[in-house]
């Protein structure tokens, strides 16, 4: 066991500076990520500031075990396999339990979710709700919205709890109120995310939280290379949300990605 785990730490060590060059071009200090303007900040070695760490397989189970840590009931193990026959990617667990833990955070009475598929985020955020909370879930397939409710109901939430609007997220989003909602979840179309955000910060009160489902985008948004353009909007969406005086920003590495700002 000890001479395989060596193996692997000197495969992954050896594989580093390979990663380390794509996510940081050579050059006296280090470059850009995403498009990102480097920083101005004086960084010593001692503080290796933008240098990746080795991902070891340790690591690589210990994330296994974090994603996996909240266990997942026979309604959401439904809803997933829902979501797979009809081609929907669903958020992880580990997404799933992120997502239920700041809906529980900010003591969420309503929420607005964009991407209902088939109820597996939606649940989720419902767990961290108010016990009086309303999420209000928008998708432009009702067929998938109908999967969502006989979860929603199988996981044992009232009809009440949530309000289905079947539709384009652009379409329904400037008919929410503004400022009456806790936490906008963002798992839609990636080409419109910077929509979603100017929407969201109108819909939120100060102090909500807006959360976008796939920051990381498999890798491909610190990927070198030409990349699609769902992928330069994602690179877009992250600038802009770092930089924003507006927002106090985070980038949580669960599932493919969780970016998550509070509102001012």
């Amino acid at each position: 066991m000890r001479l395989r785990q060596h193996l692997l730490d000197t495969q992954v060590h050896a594989s580093a500076p390979v990663l380390s060059r794509a996510l940081f071009p050579p050059s006296s200090t280090p470059g850009p990520i995403c498009g990102f303007p480097p920083s101005t900040d004086t960084v010593t070695p001692k503080q290796s500031r933008g240098q990746e760490r080795v991902i070891t397989g340790n690591r690589q189970t210990s994330w296994a075990f974090a994603d996996a840590y909240v266990a997942e009931d026979d309604a959401l193990r439904w809803a997933r396999e829902r979501a797979r026959e009809a081609g929907l990617r669903s958020v992880s667990p580990g997404t799933g339990a992120a997502l239920r833990l700041l809906a529980a955070a900010v003591d969420a009475k309503a929420v607005a979710e964009i991407g209902t598929g088939c109820g597996v985020s939606g649940i989720h955020l419902l767990h961290g709700m108010r016990p009086d909370g309303v999420l209000t879930t928008v998708d432009p397939e009702p067929e998938h919205q109908q999967f969502a409710r006989q979860a929603f109901r199988a996981s044992g939430f009232a009809g009440n709890r949530a309000r289905f609007i079947p539709g384009r997220a652009l379409d329904v989003l400037p008919r929410l109120a503004d400022a009456g909602y806790d936490l906008v979840f963002c798992d839609g179309d990636r080409l419109e995310v910077l929509d979603y955000l100017a929407e969201s910060l109108r819909l939120l009160r100060p102090g909500g939280l807006v959360v976008f489902e796939g920051a990381f985008a498999n890798g491909r948004t610190v990927g070198s290379g030409p990349q699609p353009t769902e992928v330069l909007r994602l690179r877009e969406l992250l600038r802009t949300v770092r930089e924003s005086p507006d927002l106090v920003p985070s980038l949580l590495p669960v599932g493919d990605g969780l970016l998550c700002a509070v509102r001012r």
